[in-house]
């Protein structure tokens, strides 16, 4: 949450050329309604439940960026899923370059897993996700660079594609 995963993933997409997925947006879609509302009226467990509907779907196509929320990573059928589907890339952040990001959508209420002290949540989320993401086949820092400067990274690490 925070690491720039939608907004490098669609700058990566207009540069291959290929679609672009967020797939907290498809949940969205699919649903019918917010992730906050799944979150208020279903539970996390439902939203987790779409997650790994949406991976399923979204996965069998090519020629595509694809955004996941960050807890994706927490079900390890979700990795799998991941996995098989291509390259899997995790962005990271220091908590600070986090809790400034985050901050204002929290306060716009876009994050629910926010709730309250943006800060206290944000350190316990790294914390319990300290190695969800060490399955990935490459990690970016983007504490102190740009989208458009992860996206130049990711191009020179791409693998060859057919």
């Amino acid at each position: 949450m925070g690491t720039g995963k939608s907004t490098v993933s669609r700058i990566l997409s207009e540069r291959l050329g290929w679609e672009s997925i967020d797939t907290d947006e498809e949940i969205e879609r699919l649903a019918g309604k917010p992730i906050r509302q799944i979150f208020a009226e279903d539970g996390e467990p439902a939203f987790r439940d779409w997650e790994t509907k949406v991976l399923e779907r979204v996965l069998e196509k090519d020629k595509q960026v694809v955004a996941t929320g960050g807890g994706a990573v927490l079900r390890e059928r979700n990795r799998s899923i991941l996995l098989s589907g291509g390259w899997v890339v995790a962005l990271t952040a220091d908590k600070e370059s986090l809790i400034r990001r985050v901050t204002s959508a929290a306060a716009a209420g876009t994050r629910p897993l926010l709730e309250g002290d943006a800060e206290e949540r944000v350190t316990s989320l790294l914390e319990s996700r300290r190695h969800a993401y060490d399955f990935a086949h490459a990690s970016v820092d983007t504490s102190d660079r740009s989208p458009s400067e992860v996206a130049d990274s990711l191009m020179v690490g791409l693998p060859e594609q057919s």
